[in-house]
């Protein structure tokens, strides 16, 4: 059986003025529930819950916030697998609860809601000032002046790191000058202290982290999309059993981070958009979820690929392909996020005609290999091309940016030169003195060129 099945439960309720236990499907418009019988026709449209995610206490805390005492219904949790057979048990078992074999049974499948209302919020406290060791941030050349003017000192009193900011170690005579960022953490005497986020060159991927070793595919969801795409257990110091986490990479600093997934909580609402139950279950367990018409601060319309970065602590919207997201992740936190731009596809460009799967690809975002184009001086090359969401016109490249880590943006290597010389107005050696537009992979004159060029400067004689 797929292990991923294996980790799905369902939810059964029993509403006492319904003789019948219901499955859970979902919830309507104002939040009640949607049910369907437990059969096996129905199975399909099951809600299902990852076990090990909090999916199941954000649904349940949700429904709790709309409906504040619910105390007619009776809900239980079954694996999936067997909900169909753990339905009909349950069921027997409802008409003599009072037996004590099945008062132990439904105890054990049995779902407390309030224990998932959650006590009323206590306002936010950030960190007291006064009791940041400033003498700390001095010794590495950071003020508690500088920060404010900076405008970073609030990141750190709302438990945030700063960005990248210069500073200044020492290691006895020796001053070690670099960037980093910085953040507090409480001390043992109730003070807060400095911690620095160093740079690493890369994350540290090949390492077991909190008990976690990565996979292949942990490892390419990170360096991706900076975000790990799951949830999963870690085992934290002094903390016996595991936490479930979600875990993103610091794109500043590429440090590994996680946040305890019992700590995040999704909204029902994003930009104006209404998450479905099964949007929210997505993004509680970690995976990115495609969301249409959110607006803007500015009323604009966008649509985004959300996702919660452990880094940040919130949902991220990303945009366009995988390096555009990157520094999309890069912006300062809280700061939102640039609306999508519409970059029309053309049915001609450069010339050439567009095929409807060429046009389906560059919509979607990927890349295309296309021939035949013709540049400013009507001869023809051959590129990559790309969409570029951020500066709404699309990038013609030299490598195929899907497969190759080249920051060039240039045509194809056959085409290099020709593009340059007829399209951009620069030359090299070989070709300064060449008038006529360079053909399709030329990289210096022809033969013909050369004479015509050594006949123009004999004609020109001797000046006296």
């Amino acid at each position: 059986m797929d292990e991923k099945i294996k980790d799905q439960e369902v939810l059964l309720v029993k509403d006492q003025k319904d003789e019948n236990l219901k499955a859970v499907t979902g919830t309507d418009e104002k939040g009640g529930l949607k049910t369907v019988p437990p059969t096996a026709e129905h199975e399909q449209s099951f809600l299902k819950f990852d076990k090990h995610s909090n999916a199941l206490e954000n649904f349940l805390s949700n429904f709790m916030r709309q409906f504040k005492n619910p105390t007619s219904l009776n809900f239980f949790k079954v694996p999936f697998e067997s909900a169909v057979a753990s339905a009909r048990v349950l069921s027997e078992m409802l008409k003599a609860p009072e037996v004590p074999s099945n008062k132990e049974m439904l105890d054990s499948a049995r779902v407390n809601p309030s224990d998932y209302a959650g006590e009323q919020k206590q306002p936010f406290q950030g960190i007291d000032p006064d009791k940041v060791k400033w003498e700390q941030f001095e010794q590495m050349g950071v003020s508690r002046e500088s920060l404010e003017k900076g405008k970073h000192l609030d990141d750190l009193l709302q438990y945030r790191k700063t960005p990248l900011i210069p500073i200044a170690i020492k290691i006895g005579e020796v001053s070690l000058y670099t960037d980093a960022r910085l953040s507090l953490k409480a001390s043992g005497d109730g003070t807060f202290i400095p911690v620095v986020h160093a740079i690493r060159k890369e994350p540290q991927l090949e390492r077991e982290f909190f008990g976690h070793t990565f996979t292949d595919e942990d490892k390419k969801a990170l360096r991706e999309t900076g975000n790990l795409g799951r949830t999963v257990e870690l085992t934290f110091p002094g903390k016996a059993e595991p936490t479930r986490s979600f875990v993103s990479i610091d794109r500043l600093t590429n440090d590994i981070i996680a946040l305890s997934a019992d700590r995040v909580r999704i909204p029902d609402e994003i930009k104006g958009v209404k998450l479905s139950d099964e949007q929210k279950k997505e993004l509680s367990e970690g995976r990115s979820i495609y969301v249409e018409g959110m607006t803007s601060k500015t009323g604009k319309h966008f649509n985004a690929n959300l996702q919660f970065n452990a880094d940040k602590r919130s949902i991220e919207f990303r945009f366009g392909s995988p390096k555009q997201e990157q520094r999309q992740r890069q912006a300062p936190e809280g700061q939102e996020q640039p609306e999508q731009k519409e970059l029309r596809v053309p049915k001609k460009m450069l010339g050439r005609e567009i095929s409807p799967e060429e046009q389906a690809k560059l919509k979607a975002g990927q890349t295309v290999y296309m021939t035949g184009l013709i540049d400013k001086k009507g001869e023809p090359f051959n590129a990559y091309v790309r969409p570029n969401f951020e500066k709404n016109k699309f990038d013609f490249l030299k490598w195929n940016p899907d497969k190759s880590q080249a920051k060039e943006v240039t045509p194809d290597n056959a085409s290099r030169t020709q593009v340059a010389v007829n399209s951009e107005g620069k030359t090299n050696e070989a070709t300064k003195h060449v008038k006529e537009p360079l053909k399709q992979g030329q990289t210096e004159p022809t033969a013909q060129q050369e004479q015509k060029e050594e006949e123009k400067k004999r004609s020109k004689g001797m000046k006296i």
